[in-house]
């Protein structure tokens, strides 16, 4: 079965809005899998996400990461199983280098795709309320000075910036990031990272980032769900990402060690979403000297 067979889920229902109970799920995965032929991305997953959550999702490539964001999009159907989820969903896709002429297009004009969606059309008053939610949204986000400039002359994280502006114009309680880090400078992640978080304290609005790079996010994150070969695991990143899980998920060795409060993951399959190290040799001369503050060891290693 190929991906375009995966439409209109007869599993996918709509969850309660945070207007009929604020505290509902936002999502609720009961016995899930998805499948593509013989080959199962995961099943019998149980997951709710809640309100203000903070869900990170990670796994090497092609563990299912991205599909398990198309399902709860809609575009994706299960093929077991049972999905509850909220229809007031913002997405920031994953950035494309051939996305549209970037000097033909305005940060304004990208932004305001949010609001039209697939309409054609919107009259003089639908013009004046997109104008109001474009405006919002970019204030919002802090990136009203250069909304009028064209999008090939603004930077990596600016761009980026006005993707999440774009996301927000449908004032979502549940917001779907694709890897929105990619391609940034770790100071333009920082940025993008403490922005969707704004959003989820500010509003309480759940996030599920998939993400190549934990790291940036650790400090935000409720909650894992690692991908792995038609295996998960979920729990918290102290849970999750420990040795025994990850060893026992890949199936070979995997040993996740911490320094400076950063994961670093030695051995196994590429893609572990934290820095990596294949020569343990190496990583051990690198802790020992982190450990060593003006010639004298650190006490708190």
């Amino acid at each position: 079965m190929t991906h375009t067979d995966r439409m209109a889920p007869p599993h996918h229902r709509q969850a309660q809005t945070a207007e009929s109970d604020p505290h509902a799920p936002v999502a609720t995965f009961d016995a899930a899998r998805l499948a593509f032929g013989s080959r199962v991305l995961w099943d019998d997953l149980d997951l709710t996400i809640s309100p203000g959550e903070f869900v990170a999702v990670l796994g090497p490539n092609g563990s299912g990461k991205t599909s398990f964001l198309r399902c709860l999009l809609g575009q994706y159907q299960l093929d077991a199983g049972r999905l509850e989820v909220t229809d007031a969903i913002g997405y920031i896709p994953q950035q494309h280098a051939d996305d549209s002429d970037p000097m033909a297009m305005r940060g304004r004009d990208l932004v305001g795709f949010g609001v039209d969606g697939a309409r054609w059309g919107v009259g003089l008053r639908g013009r004046a309320r997109r104008r109001r939610l474009v405006d919002a949204a970019l204030a919002e986000v802090g990136a009203t000075a250069y909304a009028d400039a064209p999008m090939g002359l603004l930077s990596g994280g600016e761009q980026q910036r006005l993707r999440v502006a774009q996301s927000l114009t449908s004032n979502p309680t549940l917001l779907l990031c694709d890897e929105p880090l990619s391609s940034l400078d770790p100071t333009n992640q920082q940025r993008v990272v403490e922005l969707i978080d704004e959003r989820r304290r500010s509003a309480n609005t759940a996030i599920v980032f998939v993400t190549h790079e934990i790291n940036p996010i650790l400090p935000y994150v409720d909650r894992v769900l690692y991908l792995v070969g038609g295996r998960f695991r979920i729990g918290t990143p102290d849970e999750v990402m420990t040795t025994a899980t990850l060893s026992n998920l890949y199936g070979s060795d995997v040993e996740v060690l911490r320094v400076n409060g950063r994961l670093v993951v030695i051995g196994g399959e590429d893609g572990h979403h934290c820095e990596e190290t294949a020569d343990p040799a190496t990583f051990a001369a690198a802790a020992d000297a982190s450990a060593l503050v003006d010639g004298e060891r650190d006490p708190r290693t």
